[in-house]
């Protein structure tokens, strides 16, 4: 099982090592009941970020529109921000969150890249290695893969490409909103990551489970903050 490293020579080894597997893959069910999501996000601080920021991570699980289970966790920041190195700062915290979740969702999704990555494994990827979870990645924009974006009806994909080979797509949620970029990770490939994504998604642009792993880590900061 993958660990977390403490420096950025052994998280860029890691990386690497990560990047070269080839987990057994995984495809979504016709109906997944249980899409789980993890979300962190920090303490306002001057700068980009350092060691022991205090941070606050939220993981839920929903079924449709329904929470099935949700919790949020805080704790210092493991690591400085660092472009491509945010499994040092941020992975601890987010195992934890996911761990303490009463029910194991069946698919993870990450705000979080994974194969587009300069080693090809993003952090959304080494969570699902770390948990032994299939993973899936969504941020606002791509790392470093390129691509168009897709027309714009809901459903809508373009490829994201990083060395000829698709990393992810661009997946047009509702109409009329800007894409969300779509990554392939752990045992997931960009096809999968893209059916997982809009069975978790309805009207708003991110996934439910995103959305409600964001308000949990959010709240859990604005509560620490203001208590």
């Amino acid at each position: 099982m993958a660990t977390w490293p403490a420096t950025v020579h052994e998280l860029t080894q890691r990386q690497h090592a990560l990047g070269e597997l080839i987990p057994e893959p995984w495809q979504p069910p016709a109906n997944a009941s249980r899409i789980g999501a993890s979300f962190i996000c920090f303490e306002r601080v001057h700068g980009a970020g350092a060691a022991g920021d205090r941070g606050f991570a939220g993981a839920a699980v929903t079924h449709r529109r329904q929470l099935l289970a949700g919790v949020s966790v805080s704790g210092p920041a493991g690591g400085p921000y660092l472009p491509t190195l945010l499994a040092l700062r941020e992975g601890p915290l987010l195992e934890q969150a996911v761990r303490a979740l009463p029910i194991t969702p069946e698919v993870l999704v990450v705000n979080a890249t994974g194969r587009d990555h300069a080693r090809r494994a993003g952090l959304a990827l080494h969570v699902g290695a770390v948990l032994g979870l299939p993973t899936v990645g969504v941020t606002t924009r791509p790392l470093v893969a390129q691509g168009a974006w897709p027309v714009d009806h809901r459903a809508a994909t373009a490829p994201l490409l990083l060395g000829g080979e698709v990393v992810g797509y661009w997946v047009r949620t509702p109409p009329g909103a800007k894409p969300v970029a779509v990554h392939a990770s752990w045992q997931t490939d960009a096809l999968a990551a893209v059916q997982v994504v809009l069975a978790a998604t309805r009207r708003a642009r991110t996934p439910e489970p995103l959305r409600r792993a964001r308000t949990l880590a959010r709240t859990r900061r604005a509560c620490a903050l203001t208590g």
